[in-house]
């Protein structure tokens, strides 16, 4: 079931990708920025109520890991600028690329306390896969 999961946040990125830089094309590169992120807070505070989670931060969470909404932030900036000129098949391809290039390594050294899966051979054969079609793509 994680599988059908994953596969379907492939889909919201894809449509997440053209709805935020349309967004970014009437309202502008930064303030869609504070547009998404702004809903993304309303809808995670009416998530939290629904579900009546406590919002809670643990002292011991390193900080780093609070890194991610800054760098959430950037990847919607990248990915709205991107999208104008490559659209959105090649911007979430090579997106998708990044995303298998970094979770490969992450997983092959266990960083950042993950658990160590280590890099197969078809692993590798996939990744050449996925590579070879996102060059064939941006090439033609």
């Amino acid at each position: 079931m994680n599988k059908v999961y994953a596969s379907v946040i492939g889909v919201f990125i894809a449509v997440m990708l053209a709805f935020n830089a349309i967004l970014a094309g009437r309202a502008g590169d930064t303030p869609s920025l504070l547009i998404i992120h702004a809903v993304g807070l309303v809808t995670v505070s009416l998530l939290l109520i629904i579900k009546r989670t406590r919002l809670t931060i643990g002292k011991d969470i390193p900080l780093y890991l609070y890194s991610a909404g800054a760098i959430g932030i950037f990847m919607v900036l990248f990915n709205n600028i991107c999208f104008a000129h490559l659209g959105v098949a090649l911007t979430a391809s090579l997106g998708l690329l990044g995303r298998s290039v970094a979770s490969g390594i992450i997983d092959h050294f266990g960083l950042f306390g993950m658990k160590r899966v280590a890099f197969t051979r078809s692993k590798l054969v996939g990744m050449g896969l996925v590579c070879a079609g996102i060059v064939a793509m941006a090439l033609f």
